[in-house]
């Protein structure tokens, strides 16, 4: 059976390797080559090497949307993660209704970015306009605008996952804890915390990927104002790629340093988180 298996692998496996070279693998070389050229199209590209690496890193405006996004990414990974959980650790209790508020919880990540996007601003914007403020006059206020934009998209999406690792958790554990006299948050932290590390590797690659690549949510929430100061990395290279005559090989270049800025830190907190888990 085992043979059979191996020599049927091949045939079954072909399309999708076929779909993944087509659709990822030969437009990010193209991509990556792209990078080290001054183009308009593909078919005109000129290799300058790394000269779009050193405009990338002398523009003030990526500098500071990558800071930017490491802002949004550690408080949204934070806050996210944290409300996650707890909601999961309440909805997994014996309370009546607990599959209505999960849905209710998880319906805004059914909802596209463009639509929470502008939803949160007029929101956000209409409760500033009474004290003659807006997001696009502070910073600040665009910051903590998308912080609640993705945590109002993300917790239920999280909760989902966390749930699942707690309802996953062996009852005879926790009932030799409490025979062993364990208060709740001893279990929380001794018992359940430790036995749902795989669900917490996985939400946090998603949180952290998701909140790198943001671009929908900016875009309609504050669309990088004031001056660029609210712009994250997926935005500015839209508007160095698409706004900026002459610079597509510099945005190329961005968009290969972001690829390799978000699957470095990925590929660690995978690898650390992972060896934290153990078996149920």
């Amino acid at each position: 059976m085992e043979k059979y298996l191996k020599k049927q692998f091949a045939i079954f496996a072909l399309p999708t390797i076929l779909a993944f070279a087509l659709a990822f693998g030969i437009p990010f070389l193209t991509g990556l080559y792209l990078s080290f050229c001054e183009f308009t199209t593909v078919t005109n590209a000129k290799f300058v090497g790394l000269d779009n690496y050193r405009q990338v890193f002398s523009d003030p405006n990526f500098i500071n949307a990558f800071w930017f996004t490491v802002k949004v990414m550690l408080v949204s990974v934070l806050t996210v993660n944290i409300f996650a959980f707890l909601l999961a650790l309440l909805l997994t209790q014996k309370l009546k209704g607990t599959n209505l508020f999960r849905t209710v919880f998880f319906m805004p990540n059914l909802i596209g970015g463009i639509v929470l996007g502008y939803i949160w601003q007029s929101i956000i914007n209409g409760i500033l306009v009474n004290f003659d403020m807006t997001m696009l006059m502070d910073s600040s206020y665009g910051f903590w605008g998308l912080i609640m934009v993705v945590n109002w998209q993300y917790i239920g999406y999280i909760m989902i996952i966390y749930i699942a690792g707690l309802q996953n958790v062996s009852t005879s554990v926790l009932e030799a804890a409490d025979i062993d006299g364990a208060t709740s948050l001893q279990k929380v932290f001794r018992i359940k915390l430790p036995l749902i590390m795989t669900s917490i590797t996985i939400a946090l690659f998603l949180t952290i990927a998701n909140s790198f690549k943001m671009f929908d949510q900016n875009l309609a929430l504050t669309n990088g104002g004031p001056g660029n100061q609210t712009s994250m990395l997926a935005l500015d290279i839209y508007n160095t790629f698409y706004d900026t005559i002459g610079f597509e090989g510099v945005g190329q270049a961005k968009a290969t340093i972001f690829f390799i800025v978000v699957a470095a830190i990925a590929v660690v907190q995978v690898f650390i988180t992972r060896r934290k888990e153990v078996e149920n």
